[in-house]
């Protein structure tokens, strides 16, 4: 577990001052010249070695995506951009730092510009986030009232801009291409890669995007050094990392705690455990909306939540959004529901995601009433299969992957209700 002397976010829930008074007291903004004077190259050395990974769902290593930036410019600008614009079902981590912690944030963006020679930084924010957004401009704002911000920022002798941008609320904008798309104007799409941003992302410049919590942590990391970040979690999972636990527990909560902690651990520490007991465990989606369901007794036997453990048994992390299903769950109608959601923000540029979304979510209308054949699930397979891997951007993916996740453990449960509505056996609710 944790101790609390190790975390990162100090104010994650509101509890403290979030002016930069307040951030001042609790460590942040501390040596924030010293830390420049660095310089790039030791900046984005010491976070190859932290060994910290995207915290937006890829788990990139983020000091290896900085060292892709060119370091001689060819006199085009370089920008930051950070992706706030949290939209994954299930994910809400992002939102308590922009609400109660931002100044890790204002300090991150600092940092990692200096690092990547960007002068300017965008931080593109959900649309829903209304009062986020407003928490966090005051506070950009109370930056350049102290020079922190602005010319010479902090004393450094590092010139850098800020800048706040409102999202419309469109799930595709949290894909980085799209991102930057909608923030040049245009409609959020994704860009084909190559080239990445790193060649030519906002306004043709070089670009790097990353998520928020993965710039926040920057500033600690640096002041506390690469080692020391790296002593939590497993090899190739080090740091520690914001969790976002919904559904069926006794306390949902956004909690800090270190990688490959187990799933056990995490839910009986911070959350009071399963309601109704680990036996009423049914089905666990560890990582947000986007990655397939595991079932509740290999969560609660083995369950390590990093990584390399989820992604071995056909999972992922992702943005760590742990949604909790107990037995009162109609999983293929939650399935179904996420299908639903996935068809409804597909850009439809590309045709299998476009065409394929609205014929998955029908496939699963007709399987949550039973109103389908047994030979349509594996129809539904294949073209799950069909989708995944073969679109521009990752939501393709995004659909498949739910509805594979329930083939894979819960198909005994969709052929059970055809079945029953065959025989005419099958309940109200399920047919619901």
């Amino acid at each position: 577990m944790l101790l609390d002397k190790d975390r990162i976010f100090t104010n994650i829930y509101g509890m403290h001052d979030r002016s930069l008074k307040g951030a001042i007291a609790r460590g942040h903004w501390d040596g924030t010249k010293k830390l420049i004077q660095k310089g790039p190259e030791n900046i984005i050395n010491i976070m190859k070695e932290s060994g910290l990974r995207g915290r937006g769902g890829a788990g990139f290593p983020t000091g290896l995506k900085w060292s892709f930036m060119p370091k001689d410019s060819d006199g085009r600008p370089s920008y930051l951009v950070v992706n706030a614009d949290e939209s994954e079902p299930g994910t809400c981590k992002d939102r308590e730092i922009l609400r109660h912690d931002p100044h890790t944030l204002i300090e991150g963006c600092l940092i990692s510009s200096f690092a990547i020679n960007a002068n300017v930084c965008y931080i593109y924010i959900r649309g829903e986030y209304v009062r986020e957004r407003e928490v966090l401009q005051a506070a950009i704002d109370e930056c350049y009232d102290a020079k922190l911000l602005g010319r010479n920022a902090a004393g450094s002798g590092f010139d850098f801009d800020l800048y706040l941008h409102h999202g419309a609320g469109a799930y595709i904008c949290g894909e980085e291409t799209a991102l930057l798309e909608s923030l040049e104007g245009r409609k959020g799409m994704p860009r084909m890669k190559p080239p990445f941003p790193a060649g030519a992302g906002l306004y043709g410049c070089p670009t790097t995007v990353n998520n928020v919590e993965s710039i926040a942590v920057v500033p600690t990391v640096l002041r506390r050094g690469a080692e020391w970040f790296k002593g939590f979690g497993r090899p190739n999972n080090h740091g520690t990392k914001l969790f976002a636990i919904s559904g069926h527990v006794n306390n949902p909560c956004v909690v800090e705690e270190a990688m490959s902690i187990t799933f056990e651990e995490l839910i009986d520490k911070h959350c009071g455990g399963i309601r109704g007991g680990w036996k009423n465990l049914k089905a666990v989606i560890p990582g947000g909306s986007s990655v397939p369901c595991l079932p509740g007794d290999l969560m609660h036997k083995d369950a390590i939540m990093d990584f390399d453990w989820l992604r071995e048994n056909q999972s992922g992390l992702g943005t760590a959004a742990v949604i909790v299903m107990d037995n009162s769950t109609d999983i293929i109608k939650a399935i179904w529901r996420l299908s639903k959601f996935y068809k409804h923000e597909s850009c439809g540029q590309c045709t299998p995601c476009r065409e394929g979304t609205g014929w998955m979510m029908r496939v699963m209308e007709r399987l949550v009433s039973g109103d389908a054949e047994v030979h349509e699930i594996d129809m539904l397979l294949d073209v799950t299969k069909q989708v995944e891997g073969h679109t521009i951007c990752a939501l393709g993916d995004a659909a498949a992957w739910p509805i594979q996740g329930l083939i894979r453990h819960f198909r005994h449960e969709i052929e059970e209700r055809v079945g029953s509505k065959k025989s005419g056996k099958i309940s109200a609710f399920a047919a619901g």
